[in-house]
């Protein structure tokens, strides 16, 4: 049930003809950040959207109302699972469902085409595949749960510095092999409801205006659902004429009164209206928006404990990158004592910074994991070098609402004559606003209460994060004044790395101080009405980073094994501004050093979503790397330090040794513009192009047992209307149960045209019990062999297959014919 009938058009259309051109137009604009208009004389209520590529926020960013933290998008993708990428849709739509959430703004697929992307770690990989096909059962897997799904962004929207504006130069050859292929399949075979337009132009013409929101995406592959605007990605009346369905957010924008005067100008057909409502009605029909239209799955199918799937993906989507000696799985009854070190061990990022962020009840830290593990061991912890840039919230227990008398803050906004306008009792000290009830256009200033009773004696930062003006007062008496200025001048930089605003003052252990942070709304720098972010906190004290290292050292020195937790921190990895470089913030890499020559016996976990430099990588027994691990983080990472779990994962995108070996670096336009001058050439195949040698490839990963991969046999042709074979035996000769991930990549030396060295073709997750044999077979799809030039064209000839365990580690080979289609 699709609602895609003639009988189900029909329907809709005598809906749409009681509808005046207001009200059609009305439809066709959010009615704030997150809802749709209802039109109760056609049984309409509102849709409700919420951002959640990795969890489901809901219509609200507040604590008070907590979401599932799932991992990140690099973790998901590299378990090169479908399966498991249908459960994590599935578990995206159950919290949607109990958030009355209509549509998930996911999953992101925009490719991993320079490692520099801010967004790395919300997007699945570097290969258009391995993207395509987890794009695809993600968005099954919420759907088939009766939500609606929004792969995002379309298109080509990789970077962000200027992505408001830059144009991106691609080629039609690239955009349909690589940037295109990403997307195909999310539509053609799991239908999805929604697609959401990017803010960036492709070759001069801005994503939702483009022709590319027609062709290929409807008049190709048969789009029937709602194109969304990213958030004020609509920026003419004229987008009425393209293939954009829905401006978000309302109410106001460049569509309303102005789209109802260009249609009765005759600028507008209302035919294009009309096509663009009933899109938006069978969307409603379809999550149960709509009267006289059974939702097409109106309770979820598909059910499973979150906190236990959670735990279960970051394991599956782990990638162990060195096992030296197999230190890995460490036996636990044998640990007397360990030492924990790293600012990340304590202060894990589970998530990245933007539109994804979602609020967990709890997070597991690694810590916590490791300790909750080895109850029977001595577990210390070292900070060791600090990591963390900017404002830091308060914990919850060590603060109390001064209005309430329990944990949390009071949170006023104030009239300029000093009244109270609105009024919050909040858990955090973070708080972020999209839309919702608080008066931020017409307040004057915020103001946020609480008493902190500090856990230690010490002279420590206290502040706030925004831009704009505030003041600091400490025991009733103003400390400090100040004004936090924009650095990055867009909405992300200013929300998701704000600059910071603070004193410094001397606090006992166990003795509550009474904090107030006032901050001038009028002063504030957004670009959209409603939204505001503001965090009061410590900053952290990196006073002495000798002596970190020194304490961190003399831990290491004097336990059975040093696990590091090394990552990045919110100011690297972030919606709304691209990375400057690779490293590793902080001193950690010097951490890292240190340890390892004062235990040899050291294990590296990698907290980041994206890649990073790791210039110690050989000098270390274990790597790790987790990403951002969800909220059972800690516990997951316990579970393959230990060996309850195995590290599932292998890498969906090459990891460097150096900075300038990446072949595609750049993400900053020039004169507005970025160019993709290096075609079809991304990840991998730009990697193999350039015969450089990375740290880690594409595909790679180890495990805790042995395999064996043989008898492969391939089909002896292929054609353009008919796909291929191969099957091959994979043998489990280990001790243990495992997982290994079977990848298929062609070549074609003699080709008349420009190809990649290899490229993926195919993969299949393979599980085994110890022992066990399985026999694999894969689909040699007909696409695969395909090239771009004004429609799809097959050149005929020998084809080699290449099957193995990563791009390079490939030991079985064969042959396949492309043939003319009969």
């Amino acid at each position: 049930m699709t609602y895609t009938s003639a009988a189900d058009t029909a329907r809709f259309a005598a809906l749409i003809d009681q509808l005046t051109l207001e009200e059609k137009v009305q439809l066709l604009t959010g009615r704030d950040f997150w809802t749709t208009w209802p039109i109760e004389k056609i049984g309409l209520r509102r849709l409700l959207v919420s951002d959640g590529p990795s969890g489901v926020r809901g219509e609200v960013w507040d604590e008070r109302s907590p979401s599932l933290n799932l991992p990140s998008g690099t973790a998901l993708a590299s378990s090169w699972d479908g399966e498991m990428a249908a459960r994590y849709g599935a578990m995206s739509a159950v919290e949607a469902r109990r958030k009355g959430v209509d549509v998930v703004l996911g999953p992101t697929i925009n490719l991993h085409r320079s490692p520099l992307g801010g967004r790395h770690f919300e997007a699945f990989s570097e290969d258009p595949v391995l993207t395509a096909e987890m794009a695809a059962a993600y968005v099954a897997g919420v759907q088939d749960n009766g939500v609606g799904a929004t792969p995002k962004h379309y298109i080509a929207n990789d970077y962000e510095t200027e992505r408001f504006t830059a144009s991106t130069e691609v080629s039609d050859r690239a955009l349909r092999e690589l940037y295109l292929l990403a997307f195909e399949k999310a539509v053609t075979e799991s239908h999805a409801w929604l697609v959401m337009s990017s803010y960036n132009s492709i070759n001069g013409v801005t994503a939702t205006e483009n022709d590319l929101l027609e062709t290929p995406l409807n008049s190709e592959w048969g789009f029937d659902g709602v194109v969304v605007s990213d958030w004020t990605g609509v920026r003419s009346a004229a987008a009425a004429r393209a293939s954009q369905d829905l401006e978000m957010p309302g109410p106001d924008g460049f569509w309303g009164a102005a789209l109802v005067t260009a249609v009765e100008a005759g600028e507008v057909a209302v035919a294009d209206i009309d096509r663009k409502v009933l899109r938006i009605l069978r969307l409603a029909a379809r999550v149960g928006a709509l009267d006289g239209f059974d939702a097409v799955q109106p309770v979820p199918v598909t059910v499973e404990d979150g906190i236990e799937f959670a735990r279960e993906a970051a394991s599956a989507g782990s990638v162990l990158l060195q096992n030296q000696s197999r230190t890995l799985p460490l036996a636990a009854d044998t640990l007397n004592s360990v030492a924990v070190i790293g600012h990340n061990a304590l202060h894990a990022r589970t998530q990245g910074g933007g539109s994804a962020t979602v609020l967990p009840e709890k997070i597991v830290t690694p810590l916590d994991g490791i300790r909750a593990a080895l109850p029977h061991a001595e577990v210390s912890y070292s900070v060791g070098a600090v990591v963390q840039k900017g404002i830091a919230e308060l914990p919850l227990q060590s603060i109390v609402n001064p209005a309430t008398g329990t944990p949390g803050m009071l949170v006023r906004f104030l009239a300029a004559d000093g009244s109270v306008l609105f009024t919050e009792d909040r858990l955090a000290t973070a708080l972020t606003y999209f839309g919702g009830d608080a008066p931020i256009e017409s307040a004057d200033r915020i103001e946020l209460s609480m008493a902190w009773t500090p856990a230690e004696s010490a002279t420590v930062p206290f502040g706030f994060a925004a831009v704009g003006r505030g003041r600091i007062s400490v025991g009733g008496t103003v400390a400090h004044e100040g004004e936090g200025l924009s650095v990055g001048g867009t909405l992300g930089a200013n929300m998701m790395a704000p600059p910071s605003v603070v004193t410094t003052i001397t606090v006992t252990a166990g003795e509550p101080v009474d904090l107030i942070v006032e901050f001038d709304l009028t002063t504030r720098d957004m670009d959209l009405p409603g939204v505001f972010g503001i965090t009061a906190g410590l900053e952290a004290d990196d006073s002495d980073p000798a002596g970190l290292l020194a304490e961190a050292v003399a831990a290491a020195g004097a336990a059975d094994v040093a696990i590091v937790v090394v990552g990045t921190n919110a100011q690297v990895e972030s919606e709304g501004f691209d990375r400057s470089d690779l490293d590793l913030p902080g001193r950690q890499d010097e951490l890292v050093r240190a340890v390892v020559a004062a235990n040899p016996r050291t294990i590296v976990v990698v907290n980041s979503g994206s890649p990073v430099l790791l210039p110690w990588r050989d000098e270390v027994q274990a790597i790790l790397l987790t990403y951002f691990g969800g909220q059972e983080y800690g516990n997951a990472l316990a579970d393959m330090l230990f060996g309850h779990a195995e590290p599932g994962g292998r890498l969906p995108t090459t990891w460097p040794k150096e900075l300038t070996d990446v072949p595609v670096l750049d993400v900053t336009p020039e004169d507005g513009i970025l160019r993709y001058d290096e075609g079809i050439h991304i990840g991998y195949r730009a990697w193999l192009k350039a015969g450089t040698e990375p740290a880690y490839e594409f595909g790679f990963g180890l495990g805790y047992t042995d395999w064996e991969l043989g008898d492969l046999a391939v089909s002896p042709s292929v054609s353009a209307d008919t796909d291929g074979w191969l099957s091959l035996t994979v043998s489990n000769t280990g001790d243990r149960a495992g997982k290994q991930v079977v990848q298929v990549y062609l070549s074609r030396a003699d080709s008349a045209i420009d190809r990649p060295v290899r490229w993926l073709a195919g993969f299949a997750a393979v599980s085994l019990e110890a022992g066990a044999t399985a026999l694999v077979e894969l689909a040699l799809p007909a696409r695969a062999f395909a090239d771009w030039n004004n429609g799809w064209q097959y050149e005929t000839g020998a084809f080699a297959v290449h099957v193995g365990t990563s791009v390079t580690d490939t030991p079985l080979a064969g042959t396949v014919e492309l043939v003319a289609a009969t």
